[in-house]
């Protein structure tokens, strides 16, 4: 499997939630789902006890950037769980919490909405893959037009031969 976050990094403390919207994805070459939460955990030194948590906030913050649901009503719910509280330091507006690497993902969250960088997460309507959109206008729809290395796939440049093919075929 490519790196595909050559390109695709968010902002901040944002790209944090994208490694773990990421932990799970469909690879280019069986195109089966898997899932590498464990692999996450263990590699950021996250106690096993926290591993269904940051399970249920993957998925739903997955949803949100799907936008199979409204963003409020996915991290309004983990504010609460969570006891995030605002707070003001230096001229700026913080979040406080004692929920270890959730509370900061949370945060991470909270901070991207505030600034207006949460819309520009997105999922590839293809692979499902997580990427930030640095476009000027926001309007990236793949992952990637062309394939990033032997591994990589095209998911822009696939779905246009698809419907390419499919007005061709439509008109014949």
């Amino acid at each position: 499997m490519v790196n595909r976050s050559n390109g695709q990094a968010a902002p901040g403390d944002l790209e944090a939630v994208r490694l773990l919207l990421n932990t799970w994805l469909i690879p280019n070459d069986t195109r089966e789902p898997e899932d590498h939460l464990d692999a996450y955990v263990e590699r950021s030194s996250v106690p096993r006890s926290q591993l269904s948590q940051l399970k249920a906030l993957r998925d739903d913050l997955r949803m949100a950037v799907e936008r199979a649901g409204p963003t409020a009503e996915v991290v309004n719910p983990w504010v609460e769980r969570l006891a995030i509280q605002p707070r003001v330091a230096e001229e700026e507006l913080n979040f406080g919490h004692e929920a270890g690497l959730a509370g900061d993902l949370v945060c991470a969250v909270l901070e991207a909405v505030a600034s207006r960088h949460w819309h520009r997460l997105k999922a590839c309507p293809d692979c499902r893959w997580i990427f930030y959109d640095h476009s000027r206008n926001a309007s990236k729809r793949w992952c990637k037009m062309t394939a990033g290395g032997p591994d990589g796939r095209s998911c822009g440049s696939i779905a246009k031969v698809r419907a390419h093919r499919k007005r061709v075929r439509s008109t014949e």
